[in-house]
């Protein structure tokens, strides 16, 4: 069933280290589209009534990757939704699978550069910087860059404004529906 949607009708979902603007830009993409917004971490943070740092400490991130999977499985199957996911999701094959499968995904790609003029706002609510120097951190944002290389569309969102990358999401998106629809 889940094959036979159009491209017009499969959710999207945003992937990109940490901090480069998937729920910001989601959210944005969604109102342009009239679809539904879910930021998969907090959905989590609402189900565990805490945020992701807390849940890290209290239940480990073993049952917090695990509820992402099963989360973005779900929400990945249904249709018409701008869906963004956590930095660290598509460390998980099975992730990276599921949404290329049955979504269309965005890549968001920030430089390095760019991305640390954003830590200081960054730092204190992602566990994963928890403790580690910024060369300990440079290092993780490019190991993960190989992961992020499986999608079907990559935008560069150096020295871009929030509304000009959603309004380039979204023009894409309907040329794309046109043409293969």
């Amino acid at each position: 069933m889940r094959n036979k949607m159009s491209l017009r009708e499969k959710s999207i979902v945003f992937i990109g280290f940490m901090g480069v603007g998937k729920t910001t830009i989601g959210e944005r993409v969604a109102k342009k589209l009239y679809r539904d917004f879910v930021d998969i971490d907090k959905e989590i943070e609402k189900e565990y009534n805490m945020p992701t740092s807390e849940i890290f400490k209290t239940v480990g991130e073993k049952v917090f990757r695990e509820k992402e999977k099963s989360m973005i499985s779900d929400y990945s199957q249904q249709s018409l939704k701008i869906i963004s996911v956590g930095g660290g999701a598509f460390l998980q094959e099975e992730i990276r699978n599921i949404c290329l499968t049955n979504c269309l995904v965005f890549f968001l790609d920030l430089s390095w550069d760019s991305w640390k003029e954003r830590i200081s706002l960054l730092i204190d609510s992602r566990p994963v910087l928890q403790g580690k120097t910024l060369e300990e951190i440079e290092t993780l944002f490019y190991e993960r860059q190989e992961i992020y290389s499986l999608y079907h569309s990559k935008i560069k969102t150096d020295n871009q404004e929030v509304e000009d990358v959603a309004d380039f999401i979204v023009e894409s998106l309907k040329t794309a529906w046109e043409i293969y629809d």
